[in-house]
């Protein structure tokens, strides 16, 4: 599963034992998604005006404490209901973006 945060969001949590998205208080869950293309779309629909360094998580679903739900019959887009263990997370992914802030690709990890 990959889930898109600004880097600084990410920074701040990942000494913890778990994070939580700004938008969490809001929607109640984590927004994540299958597939590099679709994350592509996602940050172009949603976080184009973001003015942060956005990167992308890596989740290995079987690690994750929470629990997941598919609210959507493709089953693309995964929802964690809860907060995110750290130890679930097995990759931080650049995003290569454009000047403009459209989302190209995913890039390479930054460990």
């Amino acid at each position: 599963m990959l889930h898109l945060t600004t880097r600084d969001c990410w920074e701040s949590q990942r000494g913890l034992d778990h994070y939580l998205p700004e938008a969490f208080a809001t929607d109640g869950f984590i927004h994540c998604t299958h597939g590099a293309s679709n994350v592509i779309d996602v940050g172009n629909r949603y976080y184009t005006g973001e003015k942060r360094q956005v990167i992308c998580l890596f989740i290995d679903a079987n690690r994750v404490d929470s629990e997941i739900r598919y609210e959507d019959p493709e089953r693309i887009f995964p929802h964690i209901y809860g907060p995110l263990n750290v130890s679930a997370v097995t990759d931080v992914l650049a995003v290569v973006r454009d000047e403009d802030g459209t989302f190209r690709s995913i890039g390479e990890s930054l460990g």
